[in-house]
């Protein structure tokens, strides 16, 4: 873990081993969560996806699940959306773990399904939901 994750999130270990559970993937179930920095989840990117820039979260399956999660990233997509650091890095720790159990958002139905699961998920994380503004309303 890169250690600049706990000068933004309070006992970040804990959050994040707590929503993959909540998401559905049991202890046992060996999934590592990442907390990187961008220059490692870029070079991820560029190696695995071909895409030579750093993206908020990464998940794969073979040959150990893992979600990995950069740093400034997260920060700034936070920051951009007027939401805890915290807050969304769960929202992406969720999405990651519904990946690794078979959730897709490629096509519209199956972005909104996937959308629909994540604010269950993070309900019971007690974190707002992302698709709503404030309002109540959805973006």
């Amino acid at each position: 873990m890169d250690p600049a994750w706990r000068r933004f999130v309070p006992r970040v270990d804990a959050l994040a081993s707590r929503c993959a559970r909540v998401a559905g993937m049991p202890d046992n179930s060996g999934v590592s969560v990442v907390l990187a920095d961008d220059r490692l989840v870029r070079d991820l990117n560029a190696r695995h996806r071909r895409q030579n820039k750093p993206t908020n979260v990464l998940t794969y399956a073979y040959p150990a699940p893992e979600v990995v999660l950069a740093l400034g990233v997260v920060r700034r997509e936070a920051a951009a959306a007027g939401r805890r650091v915290a807050h969304h890095l769960a929202h992406l720790i969720v999405h990651g773990a519904l990946h690794l159990r078979g959730h897709q958002h490629d096509h519209p139905g199956d972005a909104r399904r996937m959308e629909m699961a994540e604010a269950r998920v993070l309900h019971r994380l007690g974190v707002p939901n992302p698709w709503k503004r404030a309002s109540g309303q959805p973006l």
